[in-house]
């Protein structure tokens, strides 16, 4: 299941097997989540990275549902800053996590059970430093690497170009078959391995 957040019109995804839920990204209030997955037991958040469009409610979400929030190793640096993840206090939108202990950090790649899911998590950079890509059941999530037609921003903190045209080759050596995106529609593979070879080509330009 997919909801739109009315931030920046971020993606959360919400998994379910055998009554169980897993949630990626958390920019959608915690009392709509809660709607959605009453009755099913929430067994981990993940996180596509830092940003506060995507990692607003996380520590409301641990909190609230009493499971972990899964992110980069570097997501840290983002959670604590609101000048790294970009919110503000307009509106309530400030985001500085101070306390970490319903975190579980993240380092390179490898594969992890949470609840009913097997999870494999690969690093990944480009659009920030926490760029974190979550596989399950042959599915991307990959945040805001790659969205639709359109790759990450590399102007913001943390981006880089050279780390994006790494995310990118490896997004297409990776095999799945649907890519879920921060913002937007999912998309097939083969129609994002076509999209990340263009940009490729545009970050190769000398």
């Amino acid at each position: 299941m997919r909801i739109v957040s009315k931030y920046y019109d971020s993606n959360i995804f919400i998994l379910e097997k055998e009554n169980e839920v897993l949630i990626v990204d958390s920019a959608v209030e915690v009392k709509e989540i809660e709607k959605l997955v009453k009755g099913k037991k929430v067994v981990g958040v993940l996180l596509t990275h830092g940003h506060f469009d995507h990692a607003l409610f996380a520590d409301e979400y641990a909190k609230t549902f009493k499971t972990k929030v899964y992110a980069s190793e570097f997501a840290k640096e983002y959670l604590s800053e609101n000048r790294k993840n970009y919110s503000t206090d307009i509106e309530g939108l400030f985001l500085e996590i101070k306390d970490f202990k319903n975190f579980v950090f993240l380092s390179g790649e490898g594969e992890i059970e949470i609840g009913n899911f097997h999870v494999e998590f690969k690093q990944l950079g480009g659009h920030s430093k926490s760029d974190m890509c979550f596989k399950i059941d042959d599915e991307v999530y990959v945040g805001d690497v790659l969205i639709g037609r359109d790759m990450g921003r590399t102007d913001l903190y943390g981006g880089d170009k050279e780390e994006m045209k790494k995310s990118l080759s490896w997004l297409i050596d990776e095999d799945y078959q649907i890519m879920h995106s921060g913002h937007g529609e999912d998309n097939n593979k083969k129609t994002q391995d076509k999209v990340a070879s263009i940009w490729i080509k545009f970050l190769s330009r000398k």
